[in-house]
């Protein structure tokens, strides 16, 4: 069964996310990556989770300071991209991202779904 998701956000919001369609499994962790074009440290993060086979929800914030700000709030004040989460946990940047995989979180925090 195929499943659409949607992001609640503020009432001003101009959308610049990227919808994706994704099997309805409860198993698999909800990704979400705030990111800008031409950003190489975007690149690598999605790299890495595509590499994975994981599906993510993907939000450009180049043109949108709302959803910056979206971002911002959720990532503790960081307001650099990319930030990535994962079922709805602050994991940070692409360096946090590649330590984690490096040390053998990453597929355990994606794994616990």
């Amino acid at each position: 069964m195929i499943k659409q998701t949607y992001v609640t956000l503020p009432i001003n919001f101009v959308s610049t996310v990227k919808f994706c369609t994704m099997p309805d499994s409860s198993s698999r962790p909800i990704v979400e990556i705030y990111t800008s074009p031409f950003c190489g440290y975007c690149g690598r993060a999605k790299a890495l989770l595509q590499q994975k086979g994981v599906t993510f929800q993907e939000y450009d914030v180049m043109m949108d300071s709302g959803l910056r700000a979206v971002m911002t709030e959720r990532a503790r004040g960081d307001h650099r991209v990319p930030q990535v989460f994962i079922n709805d946990e602050h994991i940070g940047g692409s360096d946090k991202l590649m330590m984690l995989e490096m040390s053998g979180g990453l597929d355990a925090k994606l794994a616990s779904a």
